[in-house]
């Protein structure tokens, strides 16, 4: 016996067998069971969502012998011819070879006349929307008024095409992309019926490769299971479909947030050796950052997201998710990607906030009195608790409002290992139980494990790190004024056209 396909061996065979599309099969359901039947019914959707699976699934109810019912008996002469693809009253149509006007008036010649041996006859046009405009207008006088035996069922890719005259006269059913976790289970199911071992991250990879179609995952397993030899394995899956090492985009995102320009470039240059789609790395890193966003605020199991989440602040963390996004987006345009992909890394880079010190001393366990300083100009006037309680803020990376909250803190007094912390009480949105014990159990790994942290809220504090930092931007901001005030052509635009600086970003 000749092989078949798996999409065509485990194409549907009535509703309860759809994976998927409830809402669709809900609505045809109750129209069925309730005797409400419209003439024409235009299904649209990707490809491999089931338009076409669904439309033969509703000729096979309209015209089962044991009655028209949303369960076809699938044995009746009936079922099984529509099911084999021979039933003289379902008249299947490629609306994309035959476009002509004349191609369509041939199709509807004989739709005044009965049915041969059906209770209806059912004309299922696929890709609809490839008719001409000549084509519409025949198929129009039809649908305004059909012979009561007629069912029109259409399906296509693209509904934007059709004419609002032929929409109007439709009920319209929108079938979505698959859900990966959809697709996933359906494999197993699949896989399982077959006989065939697997690994559960082999099987995920093609479930995303897939694209929220079902058919493209039965016909990329199809593929897999030649290519691994009758086995799924995860490597196998990831060569076959050229998908990226996962440990690849942890380990570019890991330098980034480190800091390590040279890092990155040596690592591109690795990866560019597999010669790889860079738009494709950028999707995956894409996605990578927004699991670490969420991670900044939801709990997390994947313990590489979760350190990523803490080495990150989520202002870098959006920063590198845009840049990315914009990245993919022009990189096409780029003279070669491996170029084009160099330059969005350092673009992350460049644009970062320059506000943290290097990861790798973040991690180091150094003396209280002994953190490291920030690269920023200290004011003549704070005392050295305020110096101290500073640079503690810039050497440890806090995540979102735990780091609100430190740099607003004053650390009042240090006894032994505790830490005193002060807020103003006009700050006191930012402070619960919670983030006092997050904060100190962060401190802890950076500054020893005896630390412990006490903050109390008072209406009067010294100066705090946020303060400092408002401060020192301040002056910045004046000393790029005075600058740039300075420069010959600015000069000249002040005085002759009457130009102003306002702001510099």
């Amino acid at each position: 016996m000749a092989y078949q396909v798996l999409a065509r061996k485990w194409r549907p065979r009535n509703f309860p067998e759809m994976v998927g599309q409830a809402h669709v099969l809900r609505a045809l359901t109750n129209a069925l069971e309730n005797n409400r039947l419209h003439h024409a019914y235009l299904f649209t959707g990707t490809r491999g969502v089931g338009k076409t699976t669904i439309a033969r699934i509703l000729a096979k109810s309209l015209n089962c012998e044991k009655g028209v019912s949303a369960y076809p008996c699938g044995e009746c002469s009936a079922c099984r011819e529509i099911n084999e693809g021979r039933f003289v009253d379902l008249i299947e149509v490629d609306a994309a070879s035959r476009t002509k006007v004349e191609d369509t008036r041939d199709l509807l010649e004989n739709v005044q006349y009965a049915p041969t041996r059906g209770r209806y006859k059912v004309y299922l046009i696929d890709e609809v929307h490839m008719l001409s405009s000549h084509s519409f207008n025949a198929l129009l006088k039809t649908l305004e008024e059909p012979p009561a035996h007629v069912k029109f069922l259409l399906a296509t890719t693209d509904p934007q095409k059709l004419p609002p005259t032929i929409l109007s006269r439709c009920l319209q059913f929108n079938l979505k992309r698959l859900p990966i976790d959809e697709i996933t289970q359906h494999l197993i199911k699949v896989i399982q019926d077959e006989g065939i071992s697997y690994e559960d991250q082999a099987l995920d990879l093609l479930a995303q490769a897939a694209d929220g179609s079902l058919r493209d995952a039965l016909s990329l397993l199809d593929q897999a299971i030649a290519y691994g030899a009758g086995k799924l394995l995860s490597h196998d899956m990831a060569s076959m479909l050229g998908t990226l090492d996962q440990n690849v985009v942890l380990e570019l995102v890991s330098l980034l947030a480190a800091k390590d320009a040279p890092g990155v470039l040596q690592r591109v240059a690795q990866l560019a050796e597999q010669n790889p789609d860079f738009v494709t790395v950028l999707g995956e890193i894409i996605s990578l950052l927004q699991s670490i966003a969420l991670a900044q605020f939801v709990p997390a199991e994947n313990q590489a997201i979760v350190e990523l989440a803490e080495q990150l602040s989520p202002e870098d963390v959006q920063l590198f998710y845009q840049i990315a996004l914009l990245g993919r987006r022009d990189l096409p345009l780029a003279p070669e990607q491996r170029g084009g992909f160099e330059m969005v890394m350092l673009r992350m880079l460049a644009f970062r906030p320059d506000n943290q010190v290097p990861i790798q001393s973040q991690k180091k366990t150094t003396p209280i009195n002994n953190v490291p300083a920030p690269p920023t100009a200290k004011p003549s006037n704070s005392t050295n608790n305020t110096d101290e309680w500073g640079n503690i803020v810039q050497a440890v990376a806090l995540p979102g409002m735990l780091k609100q909250l430190a740099v607003n803190c004053v650390l009042k007094k240090r006894e032994g290992d505790i830490l005193h912390l002060v807020l103003p009480r006009n700050r006191k949105a930012f402070f619960n139980r919670e983030r006092e014990k997050e904060l100190e159990s962060i401190l802890r790994k950076s500054l020893g494990e005896n630390i412990r942290v006490q903050i109390s809220i008072e209406d009067h504090v010294m100066e705090t790190p946020a303060h400092q930092q408002q401060r020192v931007q301040e002056k910045s901001q004046e000393y790029a004024v005075n600058k740039l005030d300075k420069e010959p052509f600015v000069s000249y635009m002040k005085e002759n056209c009457d130009a102003k600086i306002l702001s510099i970003n």
